[in-house]
């Protein structure tokens, strides 16, 4: 594997690792349902029934509005798990996340050896919402 495939692949996968959900349950969960009928409110509808409080990030990436969306579509992928059929969306927001990679190889004789090392400030959108099922 020559050094530009050692950087891809290590920079890919250190990408890839950063993206996640976490749940905390408040209620029942119910039978899952398709994540494109999750609804997104911004206030808790009447008659409501909280399922759990959910947080999602993004990929890492630069702070585009296609994060912002990956989020949220990540919560509704949660809460439709969960049979929830809406989620409150209670904040997004931003985070750093600072990607590093280094590359080190040496030789032995009169070439020396060499390294790399590249620092990526990058951004990581989070949501935060509560699932709910309205009747």
């Amino acid at each position: 594997m020559n050094m530009r495939s050692m950087l891809t692949a290590a920079l890919l996968l250190s990408l890839a690792a950063c993206a996640g959900t976490s749940k905390v349950m408040l209620g029942q969960a119910r039978a899952p349902v398709d994540p494109a009928s999750v609804r997104i409110y911004t206030e808790v509808p009447p008659g409501s029934v909280q399922i759990a409080q959910l947080e999602a990030k993004s990929a890492v990436g630069f702070g585009t509005q296609g994060q912002t969306d990956a989020a949220v579509n990540r919560l509704k992928a949660e809460a439709a798990k969960l049979g929830a059929n809406g989620v409150v969306l209670i904040g997004v927001g931003s985070g750093s996340s600072p990607v590093g990679l280094s590359v080190g190889g040496g030789s032995y004789g009169r070439s020396g050896g060499g390294g790399l090392g590249v620092g990526i400030p990058t951004t990581q959108k989070q949501a935060a919402g509560v699932a709910i099922f309205v009747p």
